[in-house]
C-alpha cells in the first residue's frame, strides 16, 4: 500500500531513474561512473549508516529491516524511490530479492593508504561469493584492508557485495592493481609476504601472523600463480585433520585471519581449535552442493522441471547451512574481542522460526520443522537464524524420529526458544557433553559455539536427553 500523499511506486523498468541504476550491473559502466548497486537490507543499512549510499529503491510493504533502512535513508536526506516487485527484480541479481537496493559511490583507496596489519591479497580469485565472504572475515578479524588484484572478481560485483553482508563498507579495499606490483609495494612498506597454500611450509598455528603481513590467497581451483607464490617470503597451510581433500577458500581465509587477529600460537588457541573443528561441518554441505551442481550440469536434459526444482531447493538449503556455520565462526572470534552485542530494538522471533521451517521444507532429506509461538528478541535476525540452525542440526543428530518442534515464548523478561525431537536420545550427562568443545567425545562444535554466543549475549543454552532431545535457548528481549 502507498501512504497518503506519497507518490505511487515506479512500475516501468524504462523509467529513467530505474534504467540508469540498472546499468550499474555492468562493470564498465560502474567504473565509468564510480557507482555500484547494493542489494539487501543488511548491506543497504550499512551503506546508509556509513554515508556511502546516494539513492534507495524499495518495494512498499517489504518486511524485516527494509522499513527501518528506508526511514534512515529519508532521515539522511537521500533520494528514496518506491518501485514495484517487477522493477526490483530488474534491479537485483538475487533469486529472492529482499525488497531494497541502494546506489552507492565507490570507496576503494590506493594501496599506500593501507596501514600495518594483515592484508589479504586476492590473486585470481574469481568467485564473488568467496570474495565477499573474505571481506566479511576481514571485517570480523580486524584486517588492515583487502586487495583485489586485476585478475580477480570485481569488489563491487553484486554477489560479492551481498556476500560481504555490509562489511564492504567497513574494510578498506584496493582495486585495479597487478598482483606482482601489489606484493612489491607491500614488501617495500614493511610487510612480510606469506602465501596460503595446501602444501605450505608451516602450519598456520605455527606461523607468526601477528605483524604486518600480506596474505596471498589464490584461485579456488588451482591456487596461486607460480610466479606470485615465488615472490612470497614463506607459505602457510591450514592442517586438514579429517578426510577432506581441501578447504574452501573462504573457510581457509577465515581461519588464517582469525589467527592473525589473535597472534597465532600465543593467543586464542581454544577458538582456533573451534574454527578448525568447524571444517567438517562446513565441508559436508559444500560436498553436497558440489554434487547437486555437478549432476545438474552433466544431466540437465535428463531431468524434468520438478526434479530440477528439488535439486536447486536442496542446494539453497546447503548454502544456508554453510553461511550459518561461517557466521558462527565469525561470532567465535567476536566473543574473543568482546564484540558480540545485542541489537537496540527487539524483533519478533517468529520471523526466524518461519525462515527455518521454510528452509527445511526445501529438501526431502530433512525432517519437517513445526513452529509455534513468538517472543521479542534483542538479537540480530541472522544470528538467531544461525543459532536455530545449529540447534536443528543437533536435534537431527540426537533425535531420530518425527518432526523437529520449535516453540518460542516470553518468560521472565527473556525470549525462550525450545527445539525438540523425539527418538532414542542421549541421557542427561551425554546431553551436556555435546557442548564440551573441540576434541571432547560426544561434542558438537556448532552447539559448543552456539552456547558461547548465547552466554555472551546474556542468555543461556541447555539440553535435556531421555526421550529424544530438547534444547532450551534463552535470549535477551
Amino acid at each position: 500500500m502507498t501512504s497518503p500523499g506519497a507518490r505511487p511506486p515506479i512500475t516501468s523498468t524504462k523509467n529513467p531513474k530505474v534504467a540508469d541504476a540498472a546499468k550499474l550491473a555492468k562493470r564498465g559502466l560502474r567504473d565509468k561512473r564510480r557507482r555500484f548497486l547494493v542489494e539487501g537490507a543488511q548491506a543497504a543499512a550499512e551503506a546508509v549508516a556509513t554515508g556511502a549510499a546516494e539513492q534507495i529503491f524499495h518495494v512498499p510493504g517489504s518486511t524485516g529491516r527494509v522499513p527501518q533502512v528506508v526511514e534512515a535513508a529519508r532521515a539522511a536526506g537521500l533520494e528514496v524511490e518506491a518501485v514495484s516487485e517487477a522493477v526490483m527484480a530488474h534491479l537485483t541479481s538475487a533469486v529472492t530479492p529482499q525488497g531494497i537496493v541502494a546506489v552507492a559511490g565507490y570507496m576503494d583507496v590506493p594501496l599506500s593508504d593501507l596501514g600495518p596489519g594483515t592484508v589479504p591479497v586476492l590473486c585470481s580469485v574469481r568467485d564473488p561469493g568467496n570474495a565477499g565472504t573474505v571481506l566479511r572475515s576481514a571485517d570480523a578479524f580486524g584486517a588492515a584492508g583487502v586487495v583485489f588484484t586485476t585478475d580477480s572478481v570485481d569488489a563491487y560485483n553484486a554477489k560479492a557485495v551481498r556476500s560481504s553482508a555490509g562489511s564492504l563498507f567497513h574494510v578498506p579495499i584496493v582495486r585495479e592493481v597487478q598482483a606482482a606490483a601489489a606484493v612489491e609495494e607491500l614488501r617495500d612498506a614493511g610487510a612480510t609476504i606469506l602465501a596460503a597454500a595446501a602444501d605450505g611450509e608451516l602450519e598456520a598455528a605455527q606461523a607468526d601472523l601477528s605483524g604486518y603481513t600480506a596474505l596471498l590467497l589464490g584461485n579456488e581451483a588451482w591456487g596461486l600463480p607460480a610466479e606470485i607464490r615465488a615472490m612470497a617470503d614463506g607459505s602457510v597451510r591450514v592442517p586438514i585433520l579429517g578426510r577432506a581433500e581441501s578447504l574452501n577458500l573462504a573457510a581457509a581465509a577465515a581461519i588464517l585471519l582469525f589467527l592473525s587477529a589473535t597472534g597465532g600460537r600465543s593467543r586464542g588457541s581454544d577458538l582456533a581449535a573451534v574454527i578448525s573443528g568447524s571444517v567438517h561441518d562446513v565441508r559436508l554441505p559444500l560436498t553436497a552442493l558440489k554434487g547437486f551442481a555437478s549432476t545438474l550440469v552433466d544431466r540437465w536434459d535428463r531431468f524434468q522441471d520438478p526434479a530440477r526444482h528439488g535439486m536447486v531447493e536442496g542446494m539453497l538449503l546447503d548454502i544456508e547451512r554453510v553461511s550459518s556455520m561461517i557466521g558462527l565462526m565469525v561470532d567465535a572470534a567476536r566473543i574473543e574481542q568482546g564484540r558480540v552485542t545485542r541489537t537496540s530494538e527487539p524483533r519478533p522471533a517468529a520471523d526466524s522460526l518461519a525462515w527455518i521451517a521454510d528452509l527445511f521444507r526445501r529438501s526431502h532429506d530433512y525432517p519437517d520443522v513445526e513452529v509455534e509461538g513468538d517472543a521479542p528478541v534483542a538479537v540480530d535476525r541472522e544470528r538467531v537464524q544461525a543459532l536455530l540452525l545449529a540447534l536443528c542440526d543437533g536435534a537431527m543428530w540426537f533425535g531420530q524420529e518425527g518432526s523437529i518442534r520449535i516453540e518460542a515464548r516470553a518468560e521472565d523478561g527473556a525470549a525462550v526458544i525450545e527445539v525438540r525431537r523425539q527418538g532414542e536420545g542421549p541421557d542427561d550427562v551425554e546431553a551436556q557433553r555435546m557442548f564440551a568443545g573441540p576434541g571432547e567425545e560426544g561434542s558438537r562444535i556448532g552447539l559448543h559455539v552456539a552456547r558461547r554466543i548465547a552466554l555472551a549475549l546474556g542468555g543461556s543454552l541447555d539440553a535435556e536427553g531421555g526421550d529424544g532431545v530438547r534444547f532450551r535457548l534463552t535470549l535477551p528481549s
